[in-house]
């Protein structure tokens, strides 16, 4: 599979970034994701992972002002195939969200997506949904604790919940304070 460089990469987010700003944020949060996912990693074909993790939220450059949050995950599938990258790679942008949307949440929630599945299929979309639980973009940035993480996700139900401690028996923990120190930004 060809996969784009890091070098590659870095230009797409500058490319797609409507500014510094929003490129700093997005970028620095796929770093940390990337970081963060190659503690992780066990069997998973790690250039899939390196390039998942760093393009997972190229899509959050297109949403428009006031639409939900929730498609940049597909805006980020479809960003990456109009640029003819590979559909394992654009499918990480797509199901990574949470800790996997199916149809039926998307018919029970309303969602503003297309009824289908995201779901994480295959070992290196799993890694880069669960890396991706442990840091947030929030105003301030901040890294998550998998207990602040299993809190938020109460309001989704029992599902949610169980499929997050299912992953994180899969994965175990990421050491967070390394890289919370190493770019600035608070564990809570």
């Amino acid at each position: 599979m060809d996969l784009p460089s890091d070098d590659e990469i870095r230009a797409l987010h500058e490319r797609f970034a409507p500014d510094r700003e929003a490129f700093e944020l997005v970028w620095t949060h796929c770093r940390i994701i990337c970081d963060i996912a190659g503690q992780l990693l066990t069997d998973e074909d790690e250039d899939l992972v390196r390039a998942g993790a760093l393009l997972h939220d190229i899509g959050v450059y297109r949403l428009a002002p006031g639409e939900a949050y929730i498609r940049h995950g597909l805006l980020g599938h479809e960003t990456l195939r109009a640029l003819d990258l590979p559909e394992p790679l654009a499918r990480i942008c797509s199901h990574h969200t949470g800790v996997g949307i199916s149809r039926d949440d998307v018919l029970r929630q309303r969602l503003p997506l297309p009824p289908v599945d995201y779901l994480a299929d295959t070992p290196e979309e799993t890694l880069v949904m669960y890396a991706d639980k442990f840091h947030s973009k929030t105003s301030p940035p901040r890294f998550n604790t998998p207990s602040s993480y299993a809190a938020s996700l109460a309001r989704f139900g029992p599902g949610a919940t169980a499929r997050f401690q299912a992953l994180t028996a899969q994965y175990g923990l990421p050491d967070l304070a390394g890289p919370a120190l190493r770019y600035g930004h608070a564990v809570l």
